[in-house]
């Protein structure tokens, strides 16, 4: 079982491409809560969740096939873009359209975007030779 899953996990070295191809799981089962229960997402419209539900999921699968392909360019830069692209979300609606307040609800996502673009950031040289 063991052998299983791990054939699942990205095979190149160290702990980012793990990290993200984690995000992207977690994106993935996200989106599908957007489509299956509205109780989350009590303050927008049905079409709201599905929608976020909809660009969460696209999202998840670019991390996931971007963790398995770190060491190449382009996938490094889409993978990072994702995440400069839900922490530009994440602190619009929080600071310009006031929508978001910071809190524990809120501060896992800005966390994760935040953490995971200074990661990238820091290694880009390790996994860009």
């Amino acid at each position: 079982m063991s052998a299983l899953l791990t054939s699942f996990l990205p095979q190149v070295e160290g702990l980012l491409p793990k990290w993200i191809f984690l995000v992207g799981t977690i994106s993935l089962l996200n989106s599908i809560q957007a489509y299956a229960s509205l109780s989350a997402t009590r303050p927008v419209t049905p079409l709201s969740a599905r929608t976020f539900g909809t660009w969460t999921f696209i999202t998840g699968i670019v991390r996931i096939y971007a963790a398995h392909r770190l060491n190449e360019p382009a996938w490094f830069e889409i993978a990072a873009w994702t995440f400069a692209v839900a922490w530009g979300h994440f602190v619009s609606e929080w600071l310009v359209f006031r929508s978001v307040r910071l809190n524990a609800g809120s501060a896992g996502p800005f966390g994760v975007a935040t953490g995971s673009l200074v990661w990238m950031f820091l290694q880009r040289g390790f996994y860009l030779k």
